[in-house]
């Protein structure tokens, strides 16, 4: 068997192409996927139970459910309902494979991102929230100003596995026609018949774009919890003898 080196290299630019298509995928469904994770994880914290029914069941949907059949129900069940057709999304989105992809991917990450906030909620120490009720906070400044920004700190770690997850996961939008990296490769190596070299091209891609995200959520959970490495002062008196 010969290494075909040469493959690879004409492939680069292709597969360059899926790659932007990739991270679109995975950046659009991803801010759309913690606004309606955030939303989810606050309604599970509700102390009402008929608050928390609703996105428990979406939540255990979606985390139980595979991510291959959720593409394909929105893409090709949709179109089984003629209510769904008649609306005015069908054409510029419910008909596109693109945009089912993006809908697919946020409800599917969302579920996810939300019980990774929900836990980052409730490990924030008891102390940093009653000292926010005692200087006087509102419901809404204490949301904003430490709930979440403390909770964000805490679930980046998970949140950047989530993302990878995301990352590997897009590969199944080949599936309804998208030529992301891997649907890139799958029809190039059905004209070349070299699967083992535009596989391990597309495989190296994927690792460069893990890397960077790995970099980029390191950088920014430095930045967020710098606190955390603060050393304390030690501030007893020093014997003089």
């Amino acid at each position: 068997m010969t290494w075909r080196w040469d493959v690879i290299i004409n492939a680069i630019p292709e597969l360059l192409k899926g790659a932007v298509l990739t991270v679109e995928l995975v950046v659009v469904s991803g801010i759309l996927g913690i606004i309606f994770g955030v939303i989810l994880a606050l309604l599970r914290l509700s102390p009402n139970w008929w608050v928390r029914a609703l996105p428990f069941a979406y939540i255990f949907f979606f985390r139980g459910t595979p991510l291959l059949v959720q593409i394909f129900l929105i893409y090709a069940g949709l179109g089984q309902f003629e209510a769904v057709r008649d609306t005015f999304l069908w054409e510029p989105v419910l008909k596109q494979p693109f945009w089912c992809a993006i809908i697919a991917f946020t409800m599917n990450t969302s579920a996810y991102i939300a019980e990774i906030i929900r836990g980052a909620v409730q490990s924030i120490p008891a102390g940093e929230l009653e000292a926010a009720d005692a200087i006087g906070l509102s419901k809404w400044q204490k949301l904003t100003r430490i709930t979440l920004p403390r909770a964000f700190g805490i679930m980046l770690p998970a949140y950047s596995n989530e993302v990878i997850f995301m990352l590997k996961g897009s590969s199944l939008a080949m599936t309804i026609t998208l030529m992301e990296i891997t649907g890139v490769a799958k029809t190039l190596s059905s004209r070349t018949y070299t699967n083992l070299e535009l596989y391990f091209a597309a495989g190296v891609i994927y690792l460069l774009l893990s890397w960077i995200i790995l970099f980029a959520f390191q950088r920014l959970e430095k930045r967020l919890n710098r606190h955390a490495s603060y050393e304390p002062v030690d501030m007893a008196p020093k014997s003089l003898g």
